[in-house]
């Protein structure tokens, strides 16, 4: 068993899930987020996870960040779990919390790792990519989308100072899933963002889960949402390769799945939508339901900026960025009829 100090630190939906996998494995846990309401209720009741199948509920050490300062505790191993837009100020807040020979991992959507490395050290950072669905509408309760066999991390260094400590952190994430270590571990993460700028924003725009936007909707309604969200894989894939970004398989992917650049955004696109599975209510329609901020411009606003500086466009991100800012501003709502603003808009920018 690993005898460290662990802090999950932003513990929403995916971060309680992957505390509870480490809490119900005997291992040193500590929780912290800023919704005082969730950490009051894990408190008094603990911490309840449910899948299809079944609940667990499990008592844990659960902190508000305003707590951190009572804590005489320099933690080993931190998980931030938090959105990527929080990562700076987070890995700011713990540092002091860090121990010299600590490690920060974020297990988060964009490309954050590198912002971590500069705040603490590439000597105490190491990158990480993951699969994982679940949900949280209600303080200490979540719902996990992707079963424990089917979630999946990979792990991997940026700098050959971080070697050594892999085999440490994939074992600690060997209790929550399948792990692989992953030698180019940024364009792995750059991989995973081509993935979320398909199905993230657009699913969320649309406003249901992949089996409603995909399969209630006709054959005809399916192939013109698959055509905006491959449309924003090939430009999130073109991006990367402007910064020299490799193809590298994830979710458990193999070398040959993705070597033919023919169906490379199909495969990645059918391969994500069968493992969350047709109910998964992704992170970004979550945060429309809860009028909060979601993650699209640092996805699809990345993929527009990178697109753009190298003389390319980018409509379909673009239409993303700017459909979700409309939605966080009240303007519309999601819904299926918003394709018809998306062609047109595509239709616009084209």
């Amino acid at each position: 068993m690993i005898n460290k100090k662990i802090a999950v630190l932003a513990s929403g939906a995916n971060g309680s899930v992957i505390a509870a996998d480490l809490v119900e494995a005997g291992l040193d846990v500590t929780l912290i987020d800023m919704w005082g309401e969730h950490i009051e209720t894990m408190r008094a009741n603990g911490l309840k996870v449910t899948n299809r199948d079944d609940e667990l509920t499990l008592k844990v050490n659960a902190y508000h960040l305003s707590d951190i300062c009572t804590l005489d505790v320099k933690f080993d191993i931190v998980l931030l779990v938090s959105k990527a837009y929080d990562t700076k100020w987070l890995t700011e807040f713990i540092k002091p919390y860090l121990d010299d020979d600590g490690m920060v991992i974020g297990v988060q959507n964009a490309m954050t790792a590198e912002m971590i490395a500069e705040i603490v050290g590439v000597e105490r950072t190491l990158g990480c990519v993951v699969e994982l669905a679940s949900q949280m509408f209600e303080p200490g309760v979540i719902h996990r989308t992707t079963k424990k066999e089917r979630t999946w991390f990979g792990i991997g260094a940026f700098d050959s100072t971080q070697e050594g400590r892999i085999e440490e952190i994939a074992e600690l994430f060997r209790n929550a899933g399948s792990v692989e270590t992953i030698e180019d571990i940024l364009s792995a993460k750059w991989v995973k963002l081509i993935v979320n700028n398909m199905v993230m924003g657009s699913m969320a725009i649309l406003g249901g889960t992949p089996g409603q936007v995909l399969k209630d909707n006709g054959k005809d309604y399916e192939q013109r949402a698959r055509k905006w969200m491959l449309k924003a894989g090939e430009e999130a894939l073109a991006a990367g390769q402007s910064l020299n970004y490799k193809v590298v398989p994830v979710f458990g992917l193999k070398p040959e799945d993705v070597m033919n650049t023919n169906n490379l955004l199909e495969t990645l696109l059918d391969t994500i939508l069968e493992h969350v599975g047709p109910s998964a209510i992704n992170t970004t329609l979550q945060d429309h339901m809860k009028g909060r901020l979601g993650e699209d411009h640092m996805i699809a606003g990345l993929v527009a900026e990178e697109r753009k500086n190298n003389g390319g466009i980018a409509p379909a991100s673009d239409a993303i960025v700017e459909l979700s800012r409309q939605i966080h501003s009240g303007e519309i709502k999601p819904g299926y009829s918003n394709l018809d603003l998306v062609e047109q808009k595509l239709a616009e920018m084209n």
